[in-house]
């Protein structure tokens, strides 16, 4: 069965030209699309924390008649993805169901992430990588270690590339950039005050800011370029994981569409970086014991 869910992108191609209210529609429903199915249209407006007339709105910002054909196209929409299991873990969980929750709710997420990527921001943000030179990833806790996986893409890719997880070297660091560098913030939330600040100072510098976060959040609103990344989870107890995973892959998408871009002849720069480390690995008779 198909994972490619072509309503969820047209509401995501939408959101652009659509008022923030419409918006907050627009988010609940890619993230409740199976319970939205079965709201009635005060519940829509009650759960998305909206008046009944911006539901209305909203439906025809989609080029919909009404919410009755609105969700007639979602019920057909949710009929092409795949069913999968809400990560919920209890107590007396055996560690096969641990597994296959987690598993489930990671591949379900990716999936809804995938569909919400918006094809003109990821070009976008491909274009201003590749007129820069210095790249420099931000993040805080389980953001900063992503970070650190974008500085190494970006850094085989032949960019002058950091990670900063501290927001005092994130600050200083903003400050050195010209125009044409680019900051990738990441943030689970969209709402860390010391990333917006940081934000901000490079701005300032005539960077582009590209942002990893929820839409309608202060940090997707401030960005330059702004590429949606919003999944619900649990992080009272259990640190953000699959927002992780998907932050991960939306970077690894911007590595291998700034590689493309440089051409064939560029695969011979890469190739050289892997033979760099043959020499760093033990050799299959290196491993052999007696």
């Amino acid at each position: 069965m198909s994972s490619y869910n072509p309503f969820f992108k047209t509401i995501r191609q939408a959101m652009p030209e659509m008022r923030k209210s419409e918006v907050k529609v627009a988010v609940y429903v890619l993230d409740n699309a199976e319970s939205v199915v079965h709201m009635r249209i005060v519940d829509l407006a009650q759960e998305s924390m909206v008046s009944e007339p911006t539901i209305v709105r909203f439906c025809r910002a989609l080029g919909l008649n009404g919410f009755q054909e609105f969700k007639v196209r979602l019920a057909q929409s949710n009929s092409m993805m795949p069913v999968l299991g809400q990560f919920a873990i209890n107590g007396d969980d055996s560690g096969a169901q641990i597994v296959k929750k987690i598993f489930d709710t990671s591949i379900s997420q990716i999936i809804k992430v995938s569909n919400y990527l918006d094809d003109l921001q990821f070009s976008d943000a491909v274009k201003a990588l590749e007129k820069s030179k210095r790249v420099e990833f931000y993040g805080f806790g389980a953001s900063g270690a992503v970070a650190l996986d974008g500085m190494h893409k970006f850094f085989r890719l032949q960019f002058a590339s950091v990670a900063y997880s501290d927001p005092h070297m994130q600050s200083m660091s903003a400050a050195t950039l010209e125009k044409n560098d680019v900051v990738i913030a990441i943030s689970q939330s969209g709402r860390t005050k010391d990333l917006l600040h940081s934000m901000k100072v490079a701005q300032q510098q005539g960077a582009k800011v590209i942002t990893l976060s929820p839409p309608n959040t202060p940090v997707s609103n401030q960005a330059d370029i702004p590429i949606y990344v919003h999944i619900n989870e649990d992080t009272d107890v259990f640190t953000p994981m699959t927002s992780r995973i998907a932050h991960l892959l939306v970077i690894d998408c911007l590595a291998v569409g700034v590689a493309q871009s440089k051409g064939p002849e560029f695969r011979e720069h890469l190739s050289r970086i892997t033979n760099s480390l043959s020499n760093l690995r033990l050799s299959d008779s290196d491993s052999e014991t007696d």
